[in-house]
Parts: structure tokens; sequence; C-alpha cells
């Protein structure tokens, strides 16, 4: 093979030069096609190797009408749930070829759709996206522009749209009647900020809904409302039991929430679950490890968000494939939950 000719930017020619094959060739390498001998791949990646060349994505764009970038908009990645879908998506599409670029929108509708547009501009091929809650008007601009999109994290999905998730709404109704057999009657809710976040909202409407079913209510008084932080639920839970006839248990969000309320039902002298029961939803690593060890709804991020993934790829592909796809997830019952306390009444 001839001496590596090195230069700043080497061409796809370079690398033909150095390996002895024709650009071609070079093409079917790169782009991993079958019915390339294993000796001439050898070589053309040796070449690769050798020159430090770097396919010109630009170049590929033009000629395949795809830019091998797909698109994930988070509300956030300052919770652990969001790092383990970030993982899932990423292993996933390498695997296909595929570069994941990710945006987050803090829960604002409007910079989710400032996201997807400048996405959009970037030529993504396809975009992920959190909950069903997006303005109508960017799923239109995403169906105009024939761009696949996968809601995920809720069921069931709109018509006509393509989803991977769960019935946030039911699994919160496992959650309460869990308490109430356990005697609870007096069951709060310390919930995520619902506006503009769907998921937050089925959770809180499958828990009010549960409560009516067995001829009880989630008045005012036992619904808080804050930003997934460990300091706000630290408030959120203050306020709650602030109340003259304060919850005995304690449904929570999401995890995050869940730990900010273990720990400020520490400061207040309250035993858990002695005196008050609390409950997360998640299952985030975390959730095995504090004291007591907490009681939550185990939803199976990596697999919820590699079959998002797999959605994707199959309607890029024009595959036939399910509109929705649920995802079972359940109560995991650890040490933060028990009876209803005899000494606090009903």
């Amino acid at each position: 093979m001839p001496t590596p000719d090195f230069t700043a930017n080497p061409t796809i020619d370079d690398v033909a030069r150095h390996a002895g094959v024709s650009t071609a060739t070079v093409s079917r390498v790169l782009n991993q096609t079958d019915g390339v001998r294993a000796t001439l791949r050898m070589r053309v990646e040796a070449a690769v190797q050798a020159l430090g060349y770097v396919p010109n994505a630009g170049a590929r764009t033009m000629k395949l009408r795809r830019s091998g970038t797909l698109g994930a908009i988070f509300p956030t990645v300052d919770n652990a749930i969001f790092a383990k879908a970030i993982d899932a998506l990423q292993r996933r599409l390498a695997e296909a070829g595929y570069q994941l670029l990710i945006a987050t929108s803090d829960y604002d509708p409007h910079t989710e759709e400032s996201a997807a547009l400048t996405m959009l501009a970037r030529g993504v091929d396809g975009l992920l996206l959190c909950g069903c809650g997006q303005d109508p008007r960017l799923l239109e601009r995403l169906r105009q522009r024939g761009v696949p999109t996968v809601h995920v994290m809720s069921w069931p999905v709109p018509p006509g749209h393509i989803g991977v998730g769960f019935d946030n709404a039911r699994a919160m109704g496992q959650v309460v009647r869990y308490l109430l057999d356990l005697g609870h009657r007096r069951i709060a809710m310390l919930a995520g900020v619902t506006r503009d976040n769907d998921r937050a909202a089925e959770r809180v409407r499958g828990v009010r809904e549960a409560l009516e079913a067995a001829g009880l209510s989630l008045p005012a008084s036992r619904l808080v409302e804050r930003r997934y932080g460990i300091a706000s639920a630290r408030e959120g839970l203050r306020q709650l039991m602030a109340d003259k006839a304060p919850p005995t248990a304690v449904v929570c969000g999401n995890d995050v929430l869940a730990f900010g309320a273990l720990l400020e039902a520490q400061r207040l002298g309250l035993a858990v679950p002695g005196e008050l029961s609390i409950v997360g939803f998640d299952d985030l690593e975390l959730a095995a490890q504090v004291q007591p060890a907490l009681t939550t709804v185990r939803v199976p991020a990596e697999a919820m968000w590699r079959c998002a993934a797999n959605c994707l790829l199959a309607a890029l592909a024009g595959d036939a494939l399910p509109t929705e796809t649920q995802i079972e997830v359940a109560l995991v019952v650890r040490e933060s939950s028990g009876p209803r306390p005899r000494t606090r009444g009903r």
C-alpha cells in the first residue's frame, strides 16, 4: 500500500487512490453495503484510518436525501429517567448508523416548538417527542414536511400519530387502590406542574378518579403542584402536612418529588411509613437505596425508548408498524408505604 499522503482534508478520491480501489468501492464500504469482498473492505478501512478521512455529511445528505441524524426533545436532562432515555436511544440509533441530536424544553411548549423547527432546519430525518401535548401547529408542520415523529411516555396517542408509552392515569389509579387497601382515606398528591405537561395531568386525573370511585375526593387542600426538584418538593410536603386534617399518605408525581417528601417528613419528625406513607413514580436507581426504600411505580425506561427508536427506524424505512405500543408499568412495594396509622384517624 502506498505511503500515506497526509492532507488537511482528505477526500474519497484520496482514500480510493491510497487503497488502490475505485471510489464506488470506497462508497460501498463506508455505507456498509453488502457484496464487498473482505480483502477490499480491509484495504479501504485501513486507508480511511491512515488518512484520517471523515465522510462529508453534506455530500451524503445531498446524495441520499437524508442527513443520518434523528432528533429528540426532552423536558430536561436533570432527571435520571431522561438520562436513561438518552443512553438507550444513543445506543440503538448508533447500531442503525444514525446520529442523535438532543434538545431540552424545560416543559415549555414554545421552547419545544422552537427546538423542533431548528432541528427541521438542520435536516433531521425524524423526531422523538415526550408526550402528546405539543402545539397542533407544530404537529401539522411535521406532517406537511413528512418527518416521521414518535411520541413517547403517553398512551393512548391521538389518531394518526405514532406512540410508545404507558397509561399514566391507570398507573396512578393502581397506586391509589393499593393505599385504599391499606386503610388510607386521607390521600394527598404532590404532583408535577400539570400545565403544558400531559403526563403530569394524567397522573393527577388517575388519582382523582380512583378516589372518586371509592366515594372519596381530592380536595384542593390535598393537591399541591410543584416543579420537579427536591427543594420544591419539600416545600410542597410542608404545605400538605399543614392542613387541619393532614393526609396519611402522599402520592408523588415522580421519584424526585418523593425523595424531597421523604427528606421533609424526616425534618418534620414524621415516621415513614408509621405516620405517613409516601409513594413515588419512575423507580429511579436511588429509590431502592434511600431509607426507607421507596415504594414507587417502575417504568421500564430503557425498553420503552429502545422500542421508540425501533418505531422511528421502521417509519423511516417505510415498514408497516403499529401506531400505538403500550408499555406495561408496575407498582413496586418497598418500605415507604404501610397501613393507615390508627392514631391519625380516617
